[in-house]
């Protein structure tokens, strides 16, 4: 792989031991066994006010918001988790993605997004696994022109899934997740190339 992809992986959620961050934490093996950088963001760690025109007419676009968009941009991929809340996504997960599409004076439309590649995936309790969420996560990254592959992976029954580690106690079920990671790593490579 002559062109090193960078990706940015996070989950929609901010609950310490999230099955969800744990699960992308796996994709995200998976693109560096692949070749890629990865960069792993927790959005616990870059909390932002709901979105408001009035609130960035005023003072701008908030510092964690700013943050999150600058991840983005210094990146070619992304690995997302999105628990599924209400058979939909997640507020924080909405929230990040709105703040991010904002332009900069002078900047594109959607620059944040506009050609990144992603894969998407979910973990939940539920019989699901998230995959009505994930619907929408995916109606939502196709619309502000992310390239979202096909591949997608609803883990259901999650308390009973995971290892201590992290790992996944199905080494089959871990290689579908891994291969997530390296789908993405290896779509950026070839289109850079």
């Amino acid at each position: 792989m002559a062109y090193t992809p960078k990706i940015l992986a996070f989950a929609g959620s901010t609950r310490i031991g999230s099955y969800n961050k744990q699960l992308v934490q796996i994709a995200a093996n998976g693109a560096r066994a692949a070749g890629a950088e990865v960069t792993y963001v927790d959005l616990r760690d870059l909390p932002m006010p709901i979105f408001d025109e009035d609130l960035e007419k005023a003072e701008g676009m908030p510092e964690n918001a700013q943050k999150f968009k600058n991840l983005l941009l210094q990146h070619d991929g992304l690995l997302i988790a999105s628990p599924e809340y209400n058979s939909s996504i997640t507020a924080v997960l909405k929230n990040a993605i709105d703040w991010a599409s904002r332009p900069a004076p002078g900047e594109a439309m959607l620059a944040a997004y506009t050609g990144k590649v992603a894969s998407i995936m979910s973990a939940s309790p539920g019989g699901l696994g998230g995959l009505r969420g994930l619907v929408h996560v995916r109606a939502i990254l196709e619309n502000i022109k992310v390239i979202v592959l096909p591949d997608q992976v609803a883990v259901p029954k999650a308390y009973e899934v995971f290892n201590p580690d992290g790992t996944m106690k199905d080494p089959k079920q871990q290689e579908s997740i891994e291969q997530l990671g390296a789908n993405v790593a290896n779509v950026v490579a070839k289109l850079k190339a």
